[in-house]
């Protein structure tokens, strides 16, 4: 026997630790942190075996009122020495009678418990997450409050008070009904709805034992706060996934809460993948005498950008700054760039005069000259005139939808062939 320090009590909280709780939890505490942990940990769901066998001893001993005073008192060393046997079952067995059976598929677990029944995932539950770009470009963190279905605590998920059930007479017990129903004379359909009576759970509670705080439903509903973190670079669609944080059933295992991050637009940049591309229109002495602009980027910081002496832009021309585009994801630090597309102002008509003319014609390079006898016969001038393009594409469309009209009326329509009569 180990020695006992009478007055003393352990500070050990390993135990405790492990299922993310205090040391003054409450047993519903307690089996609602495992639940959680023993899903996200458990070996067939990807999750490491030794933290998932670690979690399950810890919990074997914290449900149990006599290990767990004895371990609050004097610590790990007091479950072997006292020979209480703490975390000596097997993690998959309390699991399984935790949740009612292998909750991952049949031949789930390697083995083990493969003749015990299968319980069933929930749904995952998704929502959309609309994010500016620049929440995506600097990481935040949203907190989004949710309404989900938790297990009764006060039946713990019975649905009475004494913990009983009925077979239901509805269905006899098998949850779905087999509807006939006349859909033409002489002719029915059989359907398979849930049956009302017991809501598909095959069982049925007296009024007088329906459980005071969830009438019988088994599960309450309760806000829960969501703290998503969106970190730099993320992308549109990708995905935040909360594990077994969806609507609790009995014999179910909860599925995950999923937000999609949905990128809105922006006014200023566009994204493509880790690149940002953006339009700038500039003067025209701007193009041909060097120009210098400013940028608010999405991190608050403003960016001074330039052209060199005597560097000419084009028209539509592109130019990149390197890393100043989207932080990459996973690794902030690098960044894409950003492309600005110049697009050039030309002065308006009547906006130079005569003499702006003549002195732009000194500084340019010389107009070409063109040998034209305009007295010949095959010489004729002409005018231009603006014309909008979208316009002009729409009229060819139409155009387009006419003659295939035509010509489809010219194949299969026509008059209707004349047979000779016969004599």
């Amino acid at each position: 026997m180990f020695g006992r320090q009478p007055g003393r009590r352990s500070t050990d909280t390993k135990l405790y630790d492990l299922l993310g709780v205090s040391k003054g939890a409450s047993a519903a505490e307690i089996k609602k942190a495992y639940r959680k942990m023993a899903v996200k940990h458990h070996p067939d769901k990807g999750g490491d075996e030794q933290k998932f066998k670690e979690i399950s001893a810890a919990y074997e001993v914290l449900s149990d009122d006599e290990k767990r005073q004895l371990y609050d008192e004097y610590g790990e060393d007091a479950l072997k020495d006292g020979g209480m046997g703490g975390g000596g079952g097997s993690p998959f067995d309390i699991f399984e009678a935790m949740f009612g059976g292998n909750p991952f598929g049949p031949g789930g677990g390697g083995g083990r418990g493969g003749g015990r029944s299968r319980v069933r995932k929930g749904e995952d539950v998704v929502h959309g997450l609309k994010l500016g770009l620049d929440d995506l470009y600097n990481g935040v963190t949203k907190k989004l409050s949710l309404s989900k279905n938790v297990i009764c605590q006060k039946c713990d998920g019975k649905g009475s008070k004494s913990g009983a059930s009925g077979t239901c007479n509805g269905c006899r017990g098998a949850g779905v009904k087999v509807v006939v129903r006349q859909i033409a004379p002489g002719m029915v359909q059989q359907m398979q709805t849930v049956c009302n009576d017991c809501r598909g759970t095959g069982q049925t509670i007296s009024e007088k034992d329906k459980c005071e705080k969830c009438h019988a439903q088994k599960v309450v509903q309760e806000k829960k706060v969501l703290e998503v973190h969106i970190e730099k670079g993320m992308k549109h669609n990708q995905r935040v996934v909360f594990q077994g944080e969806a609507d609790e059933a009995p014999d179910t295992v909860p599925g995950d809460i999923i937000f999609v991050v949905q990128q809105k637009e922006h006014p200023v940049f566009t994204r493509k993948g880790d690149d940002l591309f953006m339009e700038k229109e500039i003067s025209l002495v701007e193009a041909l005498c060097g120009m210098k602009m400013t940028v608010d980027h999405l991190d608050g910081r403003q960016l001074v950008i330039s052209t060199h002496e005597g560097e000419v832009i084009k028209p539509g021309q592109f130019k990149a700054v390197f890393d100043e585009g989207m932080p990459k994801h996973t690794m902030p630090f690098q960044k894409g760039r950003l492309f600005i597309h110049f697009t050039v102002k030309f002065p308006a008509p009547g906006d130079l005069s005569e003499d702006d003319l003549k002195a732009l014609e000194k500084i340019l390079p010389a107009r070409p000259q063109l040998s034209i006898d305009m007295e010949s016969e095959n010489v004729e001038e002409v005018n231009m005139h603006e014309v909008d393009m979208e316009q002009e594409k729409r009229r060819r469309e139409a155009e387009s939808r006419q003659q295939s009209q035509y010509e489809s009326d010219d194949e299969g329509g026509g008059q209707p062939g004349v047979q000779c009569a016969q004599q």
